[in-house]
């Protein structure tokens, strides 16, 4: 541990598998406490074991705006505020524009772009309370939401995706800039990500095979591999950290070369 986050707080949302358990295992490790937020409960409390005091567990439908004024609540009285807020819930979505229905439409978008948008819009205040009640004033806020390469190139099937992760992208940069001109020392960045070994892919696992759908993949990656969530949670707690102090409004490229194309 050499103290990266040292004494910060984060909210993270999907963190009971994927990328955002991959950063909530390294945030601690460099010092942090992280508030794991989920649906999935046995999943969630198996992380925390896992992770120690530390850590804790509080239920999280990112669609439910009262769901997030509980878990901002939670993280106070657990660990004493929050600093920094991972949205990183979300689903895979593979259906062209004319196949998909407006029902799944409007899933894809709760759940990958209002629940971000939920995670900011009551997580500034939340930042800035934590913030202005230290004496110290020496820790800064950071919002890292989870886009993917799919937010800047496009699929022909993957109409609501798309969609909504390149919706990420611009909502990030509005968020940054808000927090800019109202003098708010917190910093809004995104991650895009191509394709990572974690669930997401597991549709791509049962229809191929592990073996074969992992090829499939790394086809289309210039580095010729999957990522691993590794990858990915270095670069969340580098934009969670005060190393990147001066980095706000970004979108940090994971995707072994895909944009370079």
């Amino acid at each position: 541990m050499t103290g990266r986050v040292d004494g910060k707080i984060a909210l993270m949302t999907g963190g009971a598998s994927g990328l955002a358990k991959a950063a909530a295992e390294m945030f601690v490790a460099e010092g942090g406490y992280v508030v794991i937020g989920d649906v999935n409960e046995e999943a969630g409390a198996a992380v925390v074991q896992e992770l120690g005091d530390r850590a804790a567990f509080q239920y999280l439908d990112v669609t439910s705006e009262d769901d997030w004024v509980r878990a901002y609540a939670a993280c106070k009285e657990r660990f004493g505020g929050v600093h920094v807020v991972l949205n990183s819930a979300g689903i895979g979505w593979t259906q062209p524009v004319t196949e998909i229905s407006l029902e799944d439409w409007r899933r894809v978008h709760a759940i990958d772009l209002d629940g971000v948008f939920l995670g900011c819009k009551h997580g500034v205040p939340a930042i800035t309370e934590t913030i202005q009640a230290d004496i110290n004033g020496s820790k800064k806020g950071s919002i890292v939401n989870i886009s993917s390469i799919a937010g800047n190139i496009a699929g022909h099937n993957m109409a609501a995706y798309n969609s909504a992760k390149a919706a990420v992208r611009h909502l990030t940069k509005s968020v940054a800039l808000h927090c800019c001109r109202e003098g708010f020392d917190i910093r809004c960045n995104s991650v895009h990500p191509t394709f990572v070994d974690t669930p997401i892919l597991n549709k791509h696992t049962e229809r191929f095979g592990r073996d074969e759908a992992f090829r499939k993949l790394a086809r289309q990656v210039p580095i010729g591999r999957v990522g691993e969530p590794k990858e990915v949670a270095y670069a969340i707690l580098y934009l969670a950290s005060d190393e990147s102090s001066y980095t706000t409004g970004s979108e940090l490229l994971v995707d072994g070369g895909i944009s370079a194309m």
